[in-house]
């Protein structure tokens, strides 16, 4: 937008310049050719004049010595005719040169001579002027004059570098107009993207400031912080209504699994089918409030990461202490586990993020790479050090995602088709996805090749200077 109005503004400069500029340039030319002409025409008449008294006394002494002067001091060329026979020549100038011929035809036939070009600073041929000797019906011969434009010209583009300085100070002065009017205008609307970007990246309670701009801008950005604080009032009472409601639910949901479990002794064989699935169903509703409860403690982190300072952990430490928790569980479902970290210790570094967020994340991705790459598969850990961030890749060769699944896996309790009666709740991408955003990182669901599934995890590095 702001290249657009600035070319709109300049375009506009640009034609005032030139609209002011050229006129300008064009009466500059025009009255030093008119002074030229008159100057020169004058000339004519004089010699038309000396020339015919010339004729008439028969005496050319005067004529001939105010040629050779005025042809001295201008460095123009005068020619003097009585019918065809020259009385004078001075200067460079003759009768027999073939371009004259039809300008003195002319001139005895009391014809209009040929006529002076406005000057350009370029100018630099030069033109013959003609003026027959005598009147209308008696016209007793001719007089030419080759006239030199170079001085002219000279001075026409002197005039025409003083109106072009003008402009380009004018053309500056409306460019530096157009900067601070745009910077002006555009300030406010970049301000409201920029909160408009950070709200959408989860940055809640962004404000943008509310002066400079037009009066209508200044109000949109009060509209934009009221808008920003509504949206966080309203996100902090859905945040507190899944806490409040999950912690109420564990209570009556924990006697509800009390009185369950006792029944199970008195249960008749053929009920037990019904009783399993019953206490599947509470063992569900169980794992779904714990989510929920993750859930709402990673969107308080998100929505508030002030609040525990700037913490930090080392990836690979706590990645080696969640593979050695999770092998076992990798061995009763047939999965390989393997750990592809970097052995260099300059090949990693502190990232955002404390021990137990971390911890919560991994468990969610190994977890979920055991659990449904099926028996044989291989499930491998990876960190990759970036010049602002690490990367950690749980990467499996199970059967993996279709690209839409793949774009949806991070959707609260969304859960693909295939994992049919599988435990689970459609929470753990989601509350790893929270909690990774929420220290400014990315998790992405990617392709493995051959097979498989790969989600990275990116943390940006934390700048503590801590060393091992």
């Amino acid at each position: 937008m702001r290249r657009r109005l600035l070319i709109a503004l300049l375009t506009f400069a640009a034609v005032a310049v030139t609209g002011f500029a050229w006129p300008l340039l064009s009466s500059t030319a025009a009255e030093r050719t008119q002074r030229l002409l008159i100057d020169r025409v004058a000339a004519l008449d004089r010699f038309a004049v000396l020339a015919q008294q010339s004729i008439t006394t028969g005496d050319r002494t005067t004529v001939t010595q105010e040629a050779k002067a005025y042809a001295a001091l201008y460095q123009e060329g005068v020619l003097i005719l009585e019918q065809r026979r020259p009385i004078v020549a001075a200067g460079d100038i003759s009768a027999d040169e073939p371009g004259l011929a039809p300008l003195i035809a002319g001139a005895l036939r009391n014809e209009p001579g040929q006529r002076l070009p406005q000057l350009r600073p370029w100018s630099r041929d030069s033109v013959t002027l003609t003026r027959p000797i005598g009147t209308d019906t008696h016209i007793g011969g001719v007089v030419a004059l080759r006239i030199s434009v170079v001085n002219a010209a000279d001075d026409v583009a002197r005039s025409w570098a003083t109106v072009l300085a003008g402009a380009i100070v004018a053309a500056l002065g409306f460019v530096a107009l157009a900067m601070v009017l745009a910077r002006w205008v555009l300030r406010p609307l970049a301000q409201l993207e920029g909160g408009v970007l950070a709200v959408a990246a989860g940055r809640q309670g962004t404000h943008v400031p509310g002066g400079g701009g037009p009066p209508e801008l200044r109000a949109l950005a009060v509209s934009f912080n009221k808008m920003s604080d509504a949206v966080v009032a309203a996100s902090d009472k859905e945040r507190q209504l899944v806490a409040d409601a999950s912690h109420q639910l564990r209570n009556p949901l924990a006697a509800l699994r009390l009185r369950v479990d006792s029944l199970a002794p008195d249960v008749a064989p053929h009920a037990q089918p019904a009783y399993r699935s019953m206490a599947a169903e509470v063992e569900r509703l169980e794992s779904l409030l714990d989510g929920l409860l993750a859930l709402a403690s990673a969107d308080q982190v998100a929505a508030h990461p002030e609040y525990d300072g700037t913490p930090w952990c080392w990836p690979d430490v706590v990645v080696l202490g969640r593979l050695d928790a999770w092998r076992l569980a990798a061995h009763d479902a047939g999965v390989e586990l393997v750990d592809e970290l970097p052995v260099a210790p300059e090949a990693m570094a502190p990232v955002a993020g404390t021990d137990s967020e971390l911890s919560q994340v991994l468990d969610v991705l190994i977890d979920n790479a055991i659990r449904y790459a099926g028996p044989g598969a291989t499930v491998s850990v990876s960190a990759t050090l970036r010049q602002d961030s690490v990367e950690l890749d749980v990467s499996d060769t199970g059967r993996g995602l279709s690209e839409d699944e793949r774009t949806r896996a991070t959707q609260r309790f969304w859960r693909a088709a295939r994992t049919g009666d599988s435990p689970g709740t459609g929470l753990g991408l989601a509350i790893a996805d929270r909690l990774v955003t929420a220290r400014g990182g990315t998790l992405r669901v990617l392709p493995n090749e051959p097979s498989g599934l790969t989600v990275r995890v990116a943390l940006p590095r934390a700048q503590v200077g801590a060393d091992r």
